[in-house]
C-alpha cells in the first residue's frame, strides 16, 4: 500500500480524538495536520505548523471538518446473491426468525455463496469496498461465514485477501465458520461444531486475525460457541462474538469470560451484561443500521457509554439484515435512532472501531498514527447527524494519499 505526504491545511474544524486534550474528540479549529512517510508528524493550529513541515505538498480543505478515518470493525461483504425478497416478506411481516427457520436467511447466502467461484466472489465484494472507501471508511473488517465448508470459507478469506491486496483500504479478515448451521448438519450443531474444529477451522487459521460465533437463540450455544472460540485461540485467532442480539443468550458474558476483543449486537443486554463487559475490557460494537432495517428496539448505547465500556460503531454490512455501506449514515442512525451525541458517535465510528480490531495506530490524528483522514463536504462534524441524507465526504486520505474525492 502506498504511503506518501502532505500538509492538510485550512481545515475549518479538526477531530483529533486524541485523549491528552479536554473534549472527547480533541477538536481544534483552524487546524493543520502534517503527514509524512503515511503517518501523522504534526497536529495543531494552522498559525503553528513547525517550518519542517511547511514545504511539504499541500492539499487545501477550503475550511471543511476532518476526522479520522472511519473503521468499520464488523461487516459480511465477501458473499453472492440478493436477498432482496426477503427484505419484503420482513415488511409483510415475518420476523427473521421464521424466515430463518423456513430456509431463508444465511442459509440462501451460504446456496448462493458456495455456488459462486473464486472470481465471482471477488467481483461481487470489490465494488462494495469500493463504496466504502469512497464515503471514509479506511479499515474495514470482513467475515467469511457464507460457505460453512473448508472450501468455500477457503474461497471467501482469498476474496477478503485480494480486496486488501487491491484496494487502498486496510481489510482485516475474520473466520466466521460457526456463522450457523449448514444444511447438512441440520438438527446436529455439536456434530457441526465437531467438523468445524476439526476440519475447517485448522484450514482457515492462517487467513484470518480473528474467529467469530453466532452466539444465540436459535445459532450456537454458549457452550458450542466457548468450544469454537477455545479451538480458534489455539490457531492464534483472537475471539469475538455475535452477542445477544435475538434474545439473552449468554453470548455478552461468554465474551467476558473469555476476554474476547469484541461483542457485537447486544440488542438484549442487562446491567450484569454491561458491568461484566466494562470490567473484562471487552469492546461493544452496536449496529445501529440493523435494528432499523429489522424495525427493532437499539442496543442500550448510551448505558454502555455511561458504564464506561468501550463502544465502536459499525455498519454489519450484510445482504440480509443491513445492506447499510456507509458510515456516515450509521453515525446519522446513531444519534438519531439511538440516541448517541454526535460526539459518542463519531468516537465510536472511529478511534473505537480501531481498538475493536486491537489498531491502536488508527482511529484518531495524533503523531505516530496513521494518516486515515476524512474531508467532509461540511463545515462541522455535527452535519454527519444533521444532514443524513447530503453527501457528506469531499475527499478521502490513506496514509497520506488522496485515495478519493
Amino acid at each position: 500500500m502506498v504511503s506518501s505526504s502532505l500538509l492538510a491545511s485550512n481545515i475549518g474544524q479538526l477531530v483529533t480524538n486524541d485523549p491528552a486534550r479536554d473534549d472527547l474528540l480533541g477538536a481544534i479549529d483552524d487546524a493543520a495536520i502534517a503527514v509524512s512517510d503515511g503517518h501523522v508528524v504534526w497536529v495543531g493550529p494552522a498559525a503553528d505548523v513547525p517550518g519542517e513541515w511547511r514545504e511539504l505538498p499541500e492539499f487545501d480543505c477550503e475550511g471543511a471538518a476532518v476526522v479520522p478515518g472511519f473503521v468499520d470493525a464488523h461487516t459480511h461483504l465477501a458473499f453472492a446473491g440478493d436477498r432482496a425478497d426477503e427484505f419484503g416478506r420482513r415488511l409483510r411481516g415475518e420476523s427473521y426468525e421464521e424466515i430463518m427457520a423456513a430456509g431463508g436467511g444465511i442459509q440462501s447466502t451460504v446456496a448462493a455463496t458456495r455456488a459462486a467461484s473464486a472470481r465471482e466472489l471477488l467481483t461481487t465484494t470489490m465494488p462494495r469496498v469500493e463504496r466504502m472507501l469512497r464515503a471514509g471508511t479506511t479499515t474495514v473488517e470482513i467475515k467469511s461465514g457464507y460457505g460453512l465448508d473448508r472450501d468455500t470459507e477457503l474461497r471467501l478469506l482469498g476474496a477478503i485477501a485480494a480486496v486488501d491486496d487491491s484496494l487502498e483500504i486496510d481489510a482485516v479478515p475474520t473466520f466466521l465458520g460457526a456463522h450457523t448451521v449448514p444444511i447438512e448438519f441440520a438438527g446436529d450443531g455439536d456434530g457441526y461444531v465437531t467438523h468445524l474444529v476439526d476440519e475447517i477451522l485448522p484450514a482457515c487459521a492462517p487467513y484470518a486475525r480473528f474467529c467469530d460465533v453466532f452466539c444465540d437463540e436459535g445459532v450456537f450455544t454458549v457452550e458450542q460457541a466457548r468450544s469454537v472460540l477455545y479451538a480458534g485461540r489455539q490457531h492464534g485467532l483472537e475471539p469475538r462474538l455475535h452477542a445477544n442480539q435475538l434474545a439473552a443468550s449468554g453470548g455478552a458474558k461468554l465474551a467476558a469470560e473469555l476476554g474476547a476483543v469484541s461483542a457485537d449486537h447486544l440488542d438484549h443486554i442487562d446491567d450484569e451484561d454491561i458491568d461484566v463487559l466494562r470490567a473484562a475490557g471487552v469492546v461493544a460494537i452496536l449496529l445501529p443500521g440493523v435494528s432499523f432495517s429489522l424495525q427493532l428496539p437499539q442496543a442500550r448505547g448510551n448505558d454502555l457509554w455511561d458504564a464506561g465500556v468501550t463502544v465502536a460503531l459499525a455498519t454489519d454490512c450484510n445482504p440480509g439484515t443491513s445492506n447499510i455501506e456507509t458510515m456516515p449514515f450509521v453515525i446519522a442512525l446513531a444519534c438519531l435512532e439511538m440516541g448517541l451525541s454526535p460526539e459518542r458517535a463519531i468516537w465510536s465510528a472511529t478511534r473505537g472501531g480501531a481498538l475493536a480490531l486491537g489498531l491502536e495506530d488508527r482511529g484518531q490524528l495524533t503523531p505516530g498514527a496513521l494518516g486515515d483522514f476524512v474531508v467532509l463536504a461540511h463545515p462541522s462534524y455535527v452535519h454527519l447527524a444533521y444532514r443524513p441524507d447530503a453527501p457528506p465526504v469531499r475527499a478521502v486520505i490513506k496514509r497520506g494519499e488522496l485515495v478519493a474525492g
